[in-house]
């Protein structure tokens, strides 16, 4: 067990903490006060641990000072050093003669160091502050950083409101985290510095959040990969969810893109619906009377694509469902809960099962990183209104309103540029990810006739997440007996793709509304 002593100048409340939270893995084995009233002396005494006092105003300068703290500490025979609260800064002479130490600074350094952290971020008027664990070094507050906790700046906060939430929601939940992070190995002191065994990512990202799981590797497995948990965030999704099978192997980093992207996608219906996600793109997606039936039409577009796939739903997992789903390879599947009976068909499965929170708040924003920086936009909520498409040919666009909408939600979760063919609430050809619309239309069209089971293309709708530049896509889908084309409008050739559809004799509407995807 790790053995450590604390040395305060004051109350001592993160060595207190540090007592009662990490005593399965760490003891604290003794206290210095550099202050002989400092209520963290009769605070120590009380619990029965043993103080010692070493007073900087005992001594002429600074060495003698750094000299007998160490001396103190020795007398102890730790491991490690926690200060906490003690203003004096500590040299050569102690560094040398002591054991690695760490302290907390109430701020995420770099920022703020040094004393009035508290006061200087309000001046500085920042949305997030925290606290940083670090090595404590010969610099102030320069020393390797182990770990640290983000805390929102909230408008009526005053210097004391945030002093105490620091405190209380960052740095009792960062040293904590430390100390067992150093008594498990994960973190070692290699010189004058540190070393996280685990992974060359840190605790906490200041743009991303803290570090929820070290994963196995990233996309590739050259690439190392971690994931983090973004404490702004007002959900969490799947992130930090059990497994229900905990003998599988934890979700990889391409798992969580397919399975955030089922997530994304199947939230966004009301009926029973199922879709099966493969490299962040719908395989196949369908809505209809139960779950079982929603999988089932929904892996009847592409079979072969959605080999090793993984399937989101919005209804329970029941055991027809769980059963339809293992007659073939699935890496994962996510829903709202699992019933009882769905654990037979589901045992011995090397199958990720995860439950998600179908009331959380969908995110209202997107993030994409670019050199240097990245990218913030609002998320494409949008809803396909029926009454507001615009019917710009002589035939009229005979779909309901359901099948419209359904059709419109599978196309934008589609990669650019994305076509999707659609029959009722069922998809039965998708084009993604195509550099040309008329290569997104053929590949839709092809799949359909070639992949799917008991559809062709012939009568279908399809739906184009942006504008037709040329009228060329028009004639591949008036040759594979498309009926209905949605789509954005938009293009200076418009006139000419509408001339084209009623030529062909298709029916056409306009959204108004673009639906690109490109991540």
């Amino acid at each position: 067990m790790l053995r450590y002593v604390g040395a305060a100048g004051n109350r001592g409340r993160n060595l207190l903490h540090l007592a009662e939270t990490v005593e399965d893995v760490a003891s604290l084995v003794g206290v210095v006060a550099t202050d002989p009233a400092a209520p963290i002396v009769d605070a120590a005494t009380e619990r029965g641990l043993a103080v010692a006092v070493v007073d900087p105003g005992d001594f002429d300068d600074s060495a003698g000072f750094d000299a007998a703290l160490a001396r103190a500490v020795a007398e102890y025979d730790p491991d490690l050093v926690c200060l906490d609260g003690m203003m004096e800064i500590v040299g050569t002479a102690y560094l040398a003669a002591a054991p690695p130490t760490i302290n907390v600074h109430p701020s995420l350094l770099p920022a703020f160091r040094g004393l009035d952290v508290h006061e200087r971020v309000l001046e500085a008027g920042v949305e997030y502050t925290g606290c940083t664990v670090h090595l404590v070094t010969e610099g102030v507050d320069t020393g390797p950083i182990i770990t640290q906790e983000v805390v929102p700046v909230r408008p009526d906060d005053t210097v004391a409101r945030l002093r105490d939430r620091v405190r209380t929601d960052a740095e009792f939940t960062a040293y904590p985290r430390a100390i067992r992070a150093i008594a498990s190995g994960a973190v070692e002191f290699d010189g004058g510095g540190t070393v996280d065994r685990t992974t060359d990512h840190p605790q906490v990202d200041i743009h991303w959040g803290r570090r929820q799981q070290v994963l196995r590797y990233g996309e590739n497995p050259h690439q190392s990969a971690v994931l983090y948990r973004d404490q702004r965030a007002a959900g969490a999704g799947l992130i930090g969810r059990a497994q229900l099978n905990p003998d599988a192997r934890p979700l990889s980093y391409n798992n969580y893109l397919d399975a955030d992207a089922a997530l994304r996608l199947i939230r966004r219906f009301d009926a029973p619906a199922a879709v099966v996600i493969k490299h962040t793109n719908p395989a196949g997606c369908a809505v209809a009377t139960d779950p079982e039936a929603a999988y089932r039409r929904a892996l009847a577009t592409d079979p072969m694509s959605a080999f090793g796939g993984v399937v989101g739903l919005n209804r329970p997992l029941d055991a027809e469902t769980a059963a339809a789903i293992v007659e073939s390879f699935k890496e994962v599947v996510i829903a709202p809960a699992v019933t009882a009976g769905a654990h037979e068909p589901l045992a011995g499965q090397r199958l990720r099962v995860l439950t998600y929170d179908a009331d959380e708040p969908a995110p209202e924003h997107m993030i994409a990183p670019i050199t240097g920086g990245f990218l913030r936009q609002q998320a494409d909520t949008y809803r396909l209104d029926p009454e507001g498409l615009e019917v710009v040919t002589d035939t009229p666009v005979a779909v309901d309103a359901t099948a419209l909408a359904f059709g419109w939600e599978v196309t934008k979760r589609v990669t650019s540029n994305a076509i999707v063919l659609t029959k009722g609430t069922a998809t039965v050809g998708i084009g993604m990810g195509q550099v040309s619309r008329v290569d997104a239309v053929e590949l839709a069209v092809r799949k359909a006739r070639e992949h799917a089971e008991g559809v062709d293309p012939a009568g279908a709708v399809l739906f184009s997440d942006a504008f037709f530049p040329f009228p060329d896509a028009i004639d591949t889908a008036a040759e594979a007996g498309i009926e209905t084309v949605i789509q954005p409008g938009g293009s200076t050739n418009d006139a000419a793709v509408i001339e084209r559809c009623d030529e062909h004799g298709i029916a056409m509407g306009l959204t108004g509304h673009r639906g690109f995807r490109h991540t």
